[in-house]
C-alpha cells in the first residue's frame, strides 16, 4: 500500500517552472501553486517556451499532479454584479485557461462572500458563475475544485451543505470537486482532533458530498480553536489540530490516492516545509 503523495505550496518566482525544482529540492511528490501573481487582476499570456519549460520539470522531477490556486482576488459570490463579479468570472477565466494550457488538472478556488446579501443569493451567484465559464471553456479537462474555508465574515463554504448546494445548481457538476483544508474544516467546527470526530466528520462529508468528489487535501494545522471561524495556519502539529488528524489522514486508506498539500507559514530558504513533510512521513505507519 503505497504512502498518500504529499507536498507544499511552492512560489513561482522567477518562472513558473521554478516552482518544481523548489518542490523537488524540497522533497515534494506534489505542489500547489499560483499561475500568476495571486495578488494582481492581470497577467502576461504564457508563452510556449514557458509552457515546454515547465511540462519537462515536472517530468524532470515526477512531480505529480500539480494543482493549482487561483487568486484571492476572485469573488464569484459578489452581488456587484457589473463590477466585481464580471471582474471575476473573466479573471477566473484566465486562470482556467493558464491550468488548461499547463495541463493541470486541479484548479482550487474559495467559493466566494456574499457581502451581507445572504447564503442563497451567494451560493445562487457562485453556480451561475459556473455556468458562465463553462461556456466558455466546454471542452477543458481542468476540474475546478471548491475549498473547504473557515466561514471568516460572509464567506462561504463552511459546511459541507454549501460546496453540495454549488455542485447541484451547476449545469455540469461533474466539473467541479473538492479540495479540504484541514484547518479550515476545524476553525468551521469540524472537530478532527479525536477518533470519533474524525470519522463522524468524514460521514458527513461522504453524506453530503461524496469522497469520490474529494481530489485534494490541504495539510494545515490551526493557530486558533474549534470554531473559531478564524483562518489561520500553523505548523503541523504545532497549532490546535495537533499531530493526531494528520496520523489519521495519512493512514487513512480511502485517502491513499487524494494529494495532500502544505500551506503553512514558511521562510525563503523553505525549511519549514522541509520539517513539516518530515514530521507528517514519520506519522506515516509503516507495513
Amino acid at each position: 500500500m503505497s504512502p498518500p503523495r504529499l507536498g507544499a505550496h511552492m512560489s513561482i518566482s522567477g518562472g513558473i517552472e521554478k516552482a518544481l525544482e523548489r518542490g523537488a529540492e524540497v522533497g515534494c511528490d506534489t505542489i500547489q501553486i499560483f499561475t500568476k501573481s495571486s495578488n494582481q487582476w492581470r497577467a502576461r499570456p504564457l508563452g510556449d517556451e514557458t509552457v515546454e519549460r515547465f511540462r519537462a520539470n515536472q517530468e524532470k522531477f515526477d512531480i505529480r499532479p500539480v494543482v493549482a490556486h487561483d487568486s484571492y482576488l476572485i469573488n464569484l459570490a459578489s452581488p456587484d454584479e457589473q463590477g466585481l463579479l464580471l471582474k471575476s468570472r473573466e479573471a477566473f477565466l484566465v486562470e482556467m485557461e493558464r491550468a488548461e494550457r499547463l495541463e493541470i488538472p486541479y484548479l482550487v478556488m474559495h467559493p466566494g462572500s456574499h457581502k451581507g446579501d445572504g447564503v442563497d443569493a451567494g451560493l445562487r451567484r457562485v453556480a451561475e458563475s459556473f455556468d458562465w465559464l463553462h461556456r466558455r471553456t466546454e471542452d477543458y479537462r481542468l476540474l475546478v475544485l471548491l475549498e473547504t474555508t473557515a466561514g471568516q465574515g460572509t464567506n462561504l463554504g463552511f459546511v459541507f451543505e454549501h460546496l453540495r448546494r454549488i455542485i447541484d445548481s451547476v449545469a455540469d457538476g461533474d466539473r467541479l470537486g473538492v479540495c479540504l483544508d484541514t484547518c479550515h474544516v476545524f476553525a468551521a467546527g469540524y472537530d478532527i482532533t479525536t477518533r470519533d470526530g474524525y470519522e463522524k466528520t468524514w460521514a458527513e462529508f461522504e453524506e453530503v458530498i461524496g469522497l469520490e468528489k474529494l481530489k485534494a487535501i490541504h495539510l494545515n494545522d490551526a493557530k486558533k480553536d474549534l470554531g473559531s471561524r478564524v483562518d489561520r495556519h500553523e505548523h503541523i502539529g504545532s497549532g490546535a489540530l495537533g499531530l493526531e488528524p494528520f496520523r489519521m489522514l495519512l493512514n487513512d486508506p480511502r485517502l491513499l490516492d487524494v494529494p495532500m498539500i502544505l500551506e503553512t507559514p514558511k521562510g525563503p530558504d523553505y525549511a519549514e516545509d522541509v520539517e513539516n513533510l518530515a514530521t507528517l512521513r514519520r506519522l506515516i505507519k509503516q507495513d
